[in-house]
């Protein structure tokens, strides 16, 4: 199942988990297929991440979440939109 498809589906904290756990995986996949044939430096790696270390990682997840707030995190929290937030900070720029 892809990500997006496991971040459609998060209703409670066990799908979360699943979701995290496959974030984790796809990163982890990513890195090994960087190591044999490295990506170009001006564009996002071959599962998608923009952001490789923790910082950046973390800085596009707040920008997702500062600029698109009131379409991804709503006043009350949910686990979809917890899953969301740490979904953007592998795609955000």
């Amino acid at each position: 199942m892809t990500l997006t498809k496991l971040l459609d589906g998060v209703t409670d904290r066990t799908t979360f988990y699943t979701c995290v756990a496959a974030l984790i995986a796809d990163r982890k996949q990513e890195i090994e297929i960087e190591k044999l044939t490295p990506s170009s430096p001006y564009g996002s790696e071959e599962n998608g991440w923009e952001n490789g270390t923790i910082e950046v990682y973390l800085e596009a997840a707040l920008s997702s979440a500062s600029d698109n707030g009131d379409k991804l995190l709503q006043e009350e929290p949910s686990w979809q939109a917890f899953a969301t937030f740490i979904y953007c900070g592998k795609i955000y720029e």
